[in-house]
């Protein structure tokens, strides 16, 4: 079992938790954090602005990224 964290960023903005969270494999870890995000994604993406950016990563035992999801508003034209 591997300890992970929990980052999210939004801007200039950031935060890991405290404490960890213990999953088996790193395909577990990856279950957990899309899941975590698609519970959240909605209620940010209402307010997103225009350019900016949001961002949650799962950190290793050194908080050292594993993986990240982002969501990125940009103007295309």
């Amino acid at each position: 079992m591997s300890l992970y964290f929990f980052r999210i960023s939004q801007g200039r903005y950031s935060g890991a938790a405290d404490q960890p969270y213990e999953f088996a494999n790193r395909e577990s870890a990856w279950n957990e954090l899309t899941a975590v995000c698609s519970d959240l994604i909605g209620g940010i993406s209402k307010t997103l602005q225009q350019g900016a950016e949001w961002q949650m990563e799962l950190l290793d035992e050194a908080k050292q990224p594993v993986f990240r999801i982002r969501l990125v508003s940009e103007a295309v034209n």
